[in-house]
């Protein structure tokens, strides 16, 4: 639980971090919500990118944001166990009695692997199939994280942009009283403010979390390649799941090995 909730903190923590400095050195937060500077921030950000990407890339940013939010949980160790039993099965009674044990498995590449191998397809081809397939979706992933990427760029300028705006109407102001201009300066720049602070607690963080999802998910295909591989060449259960532990980090190795 704590690990999938683990970016929601870390914006709460953000946020506190940020305006909770502001109210620290005495500011008032409804002086941070404007809408003129937020608009321009968000509007301007949302905009560029239904430019550059068009509306279909654009109103699929919020699904991905839930992503990144409430990720699916990978976990390989319950699958190297289950190509282990698979390989105790397969050896003893061949590979088409595991048919029945596919519906088991949660992962559906892992499943779509494991039926093409037993529908007969030889080991080169099954692997020219899977590394097609991940390919296209590292493709089809990065493609969504440059999006977020962007907005990181792209937040900042509109930022700079709602400022300079803000300077010009100050300035038309020049001859009113003193405490007006400061006032008006003032407001200027929380333009900037949300510009930088959406595109570093936001924007960017998400594209890396989206990273990490598509890492995380990455791993789970090649662990499964790999596992029926190993089915199809008929190693030993041992040999399996050392061949499979090997694709973990030393941490997680040490840890199944005790």
């Amino acid at each position: 639980m704590i690990k999938k909730f683990g970016t929601i903190n870390g914006l709460l923590l953000g946020i506190v971090s940020v305006f909770g400095a502001f109210i620290w050195e005495g500011g008032a937060v409804n002086a941070l919500f404007l809408l003129p500077p937020m608009l321009i921030v968000f509007g301007g950000t949302f905009a560029a990118v239904i430019i550059g990407f068009g509306y279909e890339n654009f109103k699929n940013i919020f699904k991905l944001i839930k992503l990144a939010y409430f990720p699916p949980s990978y976990n390989p160790h319950p699958i190297i166990n289950t190509f282990v039993q698979l390989a105790f099965k397969a050896r003893k009674e061949g590979l088409l009695s595991i048919e029945r044990d596919i519906e088991k498995i949660d992962f559906f590449f892992c499943k779509k692997l494991l039926r093409n191998a037993i529908d007969g397809t030889d080991p080169e081809t099954l692997q020219d199939l899977a590394e097609l397939e991940m390919k296209t979706i590292q493709e089809r992933h990065y493609s969504n994280i440059f999006i977020f990427t962007k907005m990181g760029g792209y937040a900042p300028t509109m930022g700079i942009l709602g400022t300079v705006m803000g300077l010009i109407m100050a300035l038309s102001h020049a001859g009113a009283e003193p405490t007006t201009l400061i006032k008006s300066i003032a407001t200027a720049f929380i333009a900037t403010l949300w510009g930088v602070f959406t595109a570093n607690l936001i924007w960017l963080p998400i594209a890396d979390k989206l990273k990490k999802c598509h890492l995380d998910e990455k791993q789970m295909m090649q662990l499964s390649l790999q596992g029926v591989l190993a089915l199809q060449s008929g190693e030993i259960p041992v040999l399996v799941k050392s061949r499979l532990v090997s694709m973990l980090p030393q941490r997680e190795q040490e840890q199944i090995r005790r």
